[in-house]
């Protein structure tokens, strides 16, 4: 987690949206391989939200936590699709790349 520490939020949450991207593929095709990716997900957002250089970000990582756990384990009330993920984290990475 120490070195998650030393990234900045644009190469965490990078990372957190390949995560997410591939938990949301694999969702209806590969259970166990969607489940691994959901979990290193989650891993990577509770590694964000204990990240003392996010405290400006607590309440955006909080919230695509929530409704990460929502689309994934829920019922979608919020109808994230995989591409709606892929628009979401897609500047973070392209930002993170360019950082």
């Amino acid at each position: 987690m120490t070195d998650w520490q030393s990234h900045d939020i644009y190469y965490q949450f990078g990372n957190i949206g390949s995560e997410v991207g591939r938990a949301m593929k694999w969702k209806d095709t590969n259970k166990s391989r969607a489940e691994g990716a959901a979990e290193r997900a989650l891993e990577l957002l509770d590694w964000s939200l204990s990240d003392s250089n996010n405290s400006k970000f607590l309440k955006e990582i909080a919230r695509v936590r929530e409704i990460f756990v929502n689309s994934f384990y829920g019922d979608n009330q919020y109808h994230e699709t995989t591409e709606s993920w892929d628009r979401y984290f897609l500047p973070y990475a392209l930002a993170a790349k360019n950082s």
